[in-house]
């Protein structure tokens, strides 16, 4: 069988269109397609492949765990999933963890978790979630509710009610909407699809000071932040806010799928026999290979050295923007980076990342004004210097095409 771009119109429901080059191997921070040609990889699956592509331990790992045990019911438990488990509650603020498959479903069970808490605790009334405009949550129905992009929802209703949405770093706001019937008020401590913007430090303190007023859960949505995408295993500690409830996925199986729901022994009892599930979830191929991840990333000189990779990431665009006056803004923390376009390039972020591709980068966007970076955490500098000479040469061409239309 020939296997072309083609063959993904022909077969493929049309929900995604990728590009039209099919990458076919990946080896550290580069990716090689069906022609052999061979880009840097600044997207990282979007912030999944945070060890690059096919680290040795992670395959090593993998191989061994398929020659014991590949799977069975949740009618049993396996080895790597507790010691995975016992890892992360060790190395965070949680008591007890929830495993299943991606950052959807660690969302949907932290959300029912959070309404099944107060049902139980304060009854049937205090069942209202409050999450912020721009936030993405995953694409199931209950996340796409909860995430404050509307476009998400549309042909898909009616949706689950109970959802307030008010402004991003708005306390104000936040403040004005929340009340005893609020049980849950959701936010990712940085928006990433909403344009890579973090909270503000003092924003998210408050947050928690008025949950802690009203008896709702702070529910942390860590999917794109986590696993040492900030320079911290997670980004709560750096924000020195502590939640209730916290999702995690992305990163943490390294490009290997797995999510898990972080939780404490207050909240965790809501979620008692039968109440919520999953096949898959602490699948013993998955938890295996996330116990490598974990135990690699949480160390001092891979979150340390974070910052100093973002420094080079930093350096490199003012470079480009002492050239090109392309960015207003660059963001984020660690190795989740926004760069903001100027006004008059707004909703033309596709074009840059398709400029990119042509010159051999793979980088994101986070909506049409933002160019978005999240590469491998362990990515050498001389590949971000790379990388950031092919974005130039990107850029230098979009502005040439436009200057001559």
């Amino acid at each position: 069988m020939q296997v072309t771009r083609a063959l993904f119109d022909e077969v493929m429901v049309p929900n995604y269109n990728p590009q039209q080059m099919v990458p076919v191997r990946g080896l550290g921070s580069r990716v090689w397609d069906q022609d052999n040609n061979e880009y840097i990889d600044f997207a990282g699956g979007i912030a999944v492949n945070a060890l690059g592509h096919c680290h040795p331990a992670m395959v090593e790992t993998l191989k061994q765990q398929a020659d014991q045990l590949w799977h069975l019911s949740n009618t049993f438990t396996n080895e790597p999933a507790l010691r995975l488990a016992k890892k992360l509650t060790d190395a965070t603020f949680a008591d007890k963890v929830f495993f299943c498959n991606s950052g959807a479903e660690a969302n949907e069970a932290a959300f029912k978790l959070a309404r099944k808490f107060a049902y139980d605790n304060f009854g049937a009334d205090k069942n209202e979630i409050i999450a912020f405009y721009q936030g993405f949550h995953g694409r199931t129905l209950f996340t796409v509710s909860v995430g404050g992009q509307a476009k998400y929802r549309e042909g898909f209703e009616p949706a689950p009610g109970a959802i307030t949405h008010v402004a991003y770093n708005d306390l104000e706001a936040l403040k004005a909407a929340i009340s005893d019937k609020t049980c849950a008020v959701v936010m990712e401590p940085m928006q990433g699809e909403g344009g890579v913007i973090p909270a503000d430090a003092e924003f998210a303190r408050g947050v928690r000071e008025l949950c802690d007023q009203h008896n709702a859960l702070l529910v942390y949505d860590e999917v794109q932040t986590g696993v040492g995408r900030t320079g911290r295993l997670y980004q709560y500690m750096e924000l020195g806010v502590t939640p209730d409830i916290l999702s995690t996925a992305k990163a943490l199986g390294g490009g290997f799928p797995i999510g898990a729901m972080l939780t404490t022994n207050k909240v965790a009892p809501s979620l008692g026999f039968g109440t919520h599930g999953s096949t898959y979830g602490g699948n013993p191929l998955a938890c295996a290979v996330a116990e490598t991840v974990l135990d690699i990333i949480n160390q001092p000189e891979v979150l340390e050295g974070v910052a100093t990779k973002r420094a080079v990431f930093e350096e490199e665009l003012e470079k480009i923007n002492n050239q090109y006056n392309i960015f207003t803004e660059v963001r984020g923390r660690g190795l989740l980076i926004g760069a903001e376009l100027v006004p008059a390039w707004h909703g033309k972020a596709a074009q840059f990342l398709a400029a990119a591709r042509e010159h051999g980068l793979l980088m994101l966007v986070a909506g049409p004004n933002v160019i978005r970076f999240a590469p491998s955490l362990i990515i050498p500098d001389e590949d971000i210097r790379a990388g950031m000479a092919k974005l130039g040469d990107a850029i230098a061409q979009v502005l040439t095409a436009e200057q001559s239309a």
